[in-house]
């Protein structure tokens, strides 16, 4: 066993103890390093968004938006015409349900239905051969009194006899034309005849029918003219003239008018609606127009001063009011010269043919109005003119 000495020991401690002097150091290098490597890191990440935000800057401040493409369409000074417009429907000049005068059973059907006739052209014939009967009666009475009363009256020349057989004579001979005449009328209320030329319509009796006094046989309608009646409101009716000019547009016909003249204008105005009736009279040569059709009635009014316009399609309605974009031209920060949309509030007024009426706002004619493309802008926005026309606006009848 080996015991150590006091100063091996001291030697083997100063052993042990010169390395831990030595620590310290090394923290601290690794402290720098590690410092260093974060502020390069940190450096970099600076560095980095600095550069970016500097190109982003760059990039935008050299890019120059392009010019948004509009068509555009110039405000003018226009004489729109004057119209006024209402509805109504069609109803023919002269239109009857052909009916018997007298009761009788049909014996006779000389129409076809649908057919055209003229006036006084036979339809039906009622079974009157009673009334013929009493024809040839009163025919013979009457050729028996004119006899008597031949005689009567050269006796009384002669003064061979009273002038009191004259006269009853006369009576029984005047009483017997009476009867012809009265059962010549009957059998020719059992011949129906049409009263004025024109279009039959539909067949509603049969061959033995027996007919009471006014049942309905057929429709006749002369569709030559016809009238149309509309209403128009009371405020209207100071500008109303009989002469004027009417157009007509029917949902048969959509691509076709049709013009006539006013014939009649109500005298009352109706308590109810306070609306006035007004009836045109039309030409209807080729049958195109059939009653109760549902029209649409346009007068046309003296002219009216010429008004500032613009095409429906550059007008912008919102609930802040109406408004369209005027392109003027500007100069950017480089001197360069440049088309601008600067959105202007405007008043409008009547429409017509495409066009609304300005009635107050900064436009004035000869300005240049943006008539498509309006919804892509903003006021101020940079603008070129498209080479494309505007799409042409079919023309309305009147004003709505």
């Amino acid at each position: 066993m080996t015991i150590s000495s006091e100063t091996d020991l001291g030697s083997r401690g100063a052993a042990f103890e010169a390395p831990a002097a030595k620590r310290p150091v090394r923290g601290r290098l690794w402290f720098v390093i590690v410092a260093l490597l974060m502020a390069l890191l940190v450096g970099g990440f600076w560095g980095f968004n600095t550069f970016r935000d500097h190109m982003i800057a760059q990039f935008f401040a050299n890019m120059r938006p392009q010019p948004i493409p509009v068509a555009v369409a110039e405000a003018k000074m226009r004489v729109l015409p004057h119209l006024l417009t209402g509805i109504g429907d069609v109803e023919a000049v002269h239109q009857v349900d052909v009916t018997p005068d007298v009761s009788g059973r049909v014996v006779k059907i000389m129409f076809e239905a649908g057919a055209h006739v003229v006036a006084g052209e036979p339809l039906v014939q009622l079974y009157d051969d009673p009334d013929l009967g009493d024809l040839a009666s009163y025919q013979a009475q009457a050729r028996g009194a004119k006899l008597a009363l031949d005689r009567a009256s050269a006796l009384a020349t002669r003064e061979y006899g009273p002038q009191a057989t004259v006269d009853q004579n006369q009576a029984v001979y005047d009483e017997a034309l009476a009867g012809i005449a009265k059962t010549q009328a009957i059998i020719s209320q059992k011949l129906i005849r049409a009263p004025f030329a024109g279009e039959l319509g539909v067949r509603h009796v049969e061959l033995g029918q027996f007919l009471a006094a006014g049942a309905q046989i057929v429709t006749l309608t002369d569709l030559s003219q016809v009238y149309v009646n509309f209403t128009v409101t009371e405020k209207d009716s100071a500008v109303l003239g009989v002469g004027q000019t009417v157009r007509i547009l029917v949902d048969a016909y959509p691509n076709r008018t049709f013009e006539g003249k006013i014939t009649t204008i109500e005298p009352q105005i109706s308590t109810d609606t306070r609306n006035v009736r007004v009836q045109a009279t039309l030409d209807n040569k080729d049958h195109a127009l059939k009653p109760g059709m549902f029209a649409t009635a346009t007068i046309l009014l003296p002219p009216l001063p010429p008004v500032l316009t613009v095409p429906e399609t550059a007008i912008e309605f919102t609930l802040y009011g109406d408004s369209v974009y005027v392109v003027k031209p500007q100069t950017d920060a480089d001197g360069k010269a440049k088309l601008v949309a600067l959105r202007t509030f405007v008043k409008t007024g009547e429409r017509a043919d495409g066009q609304v009426v300005i009635l107050g706002g900064d436009v004035k004619p000869g300005d240049k109005i943006v008539a498509v493309g309006q919804l892509k802008l903003q006021s101020g926005a940079e603008v070129s003119i498209s080479p494309d026309q505007p799409p042409p606006i079919s023309a309305a009848p009147g004003p709505y």
